[in-house]
């Protein structure tokens, strides 16, 4: 386990990507979401690795991704924010009734973050559609309950952020972040 790796999951539109960017502004090591960036690269060459096109090459271009940014963050010092986390590949494709290769539980067993996992729940207030997350809301809904099922069952607790601005939810996870790494921030 890595004791100074946190991760932000939840259903899209819920002010994951926000929160990171205020994070990341206050100084904190982040590492942003790898769907965002495997959708802008496939549609800038064509390619199909999309969630409405091949879910599978999709999910297996953000393991590749997340476990490569996994690895490379070992050499970050201090509390490392992660927008979503390798378990959330496995969510992803129990929403998408699609099965988990073995390879990708067992990455998602084996990569281990800080017990506590900050969960963004579904938000009608902010609850945003852009060109890399088209859900509506019932999948952003069905999105948040499957991230929050998946990672309890990979043993993690789940830590909801509040229904609040941005200062607020950054000062929430900085006050936690702090109980968890005395002396590092």
């Amino acid at each position: 386990m890595s004791d100074h790796f946190f991760v932000v999951t939840g259903g899209p539109g819920a002010g994951k990507t926000s929160l990171i960017t205020e994070l990341a502004r206050r100084g904190f090591h982040t590492i942003p979401e790898s769907g965002r960036a495997i959708i802008r690269e496939e549609v800038a060459r064509g390619g199909d690795a999309l969630p409405w096109a091949d879910r599978l090459a999709y999910a297996e271009r953000m393991v590749e991704r997340d476990l490569r940014a996994f690895k490379d963050a070992q050499a970050l010092s201090g509390p490392v924010i992660f927008d979503r986390g390798v378990p959330d590949i496995v969510g992803y494709l129990g929403l998408c009734g699609l099965p988990v290769p073995s390879h990708v539980s067992a990455a998602a067993r084996a990569v281990r973050y800080y017990a506590q996992v900050f969960l963004a729940p579904f938000w009608e207030e902010i609850f945003t559609q852009d060109a890399e997350h088209k859900q509506g809301r019932a999948e952003a809904k069905a999105t948040c309950a499957m991230m929050r099922r998946t990672y309890a069952a990979l043993g993690y607790e789940l830590i909801e952020l509040p229904c609040a601005g941005i200062t607020e939810r950054a000062d929430f996870v900085v006050e936690r972040l702090a109980a968890a790494s005395p002396g590092q921030r």
